[in-house]
């Protein structure tokens, strides 16, 4: 049940995979894993909370989907060591296994590093770290940028 490897950078894939569920389901022939109850998987720097996870393997019985479900479901992993962690949560998360792509969808929000981004849907690249936002209605998105801390600016006399 390697679910959670393919959300790991090369380092956090080295490392033993940690599940806990209140229940647990595999599906031979569909290739469906279900988890419910209060679900937590670690793995290195990334974990991932949420009420349910449904992973879905494909023929040859790689990961090929992860949809994490919960109120808010929750993500978190370092990209890579000049990075702080990254942490993201939303209604639903989808993670595609083949293009590295996590959706974040209702109130989704990913933080990392002070900057952060909030809309009704976000795309995150966990290989390239780059997102895309979707706002919904009146509900726009929301960026926040913070500013460079080895900038300097001159002062009125200088």
């Amino acid at each position: 049940m390697s679910c959670s490897a393919a959300f790991a950078v090369p380092s956090d894939r080295n490392q033993p995979i940690s599940l806990v569920a209140d229940h647990a389901t595999y599906n031979d022939k569909t290739g469906v894993t279900t988890y419910t109850g209060n679900v937590v998987i670690e793995q290195g720097t990334m974990k991932l909370q949420a009420d349910s996870i449904v992973g879905q393997l494909n023929s040859q019985r790689q990961l090929q989907t992860i949809n994490a479900t919960g109120r808010p479901a929750k993500f978190q992993q370092q990209i890579n060591a000049q990075k702080g962690i990254a942490r993201g949560e939303a209604q639903k998360i989808v993670y595609n296994a083949e293009t590295g792509i996590i959706t974040l969808s209702g109130n989704a929000y990913l933080n990392q590093d002070g900057a952060s981004v909030r809309g009704n849907t976000l795309r995150y690249s966990m290989n390239k770290g780059d997102i895309e936002a979707q706002g919904s209605g009146s509900n726009r998105v929301q960026l926040v940028i913070p500013p460079s801390a080895s900038k300097s600016f001159p002062g009125a006399r200088d």
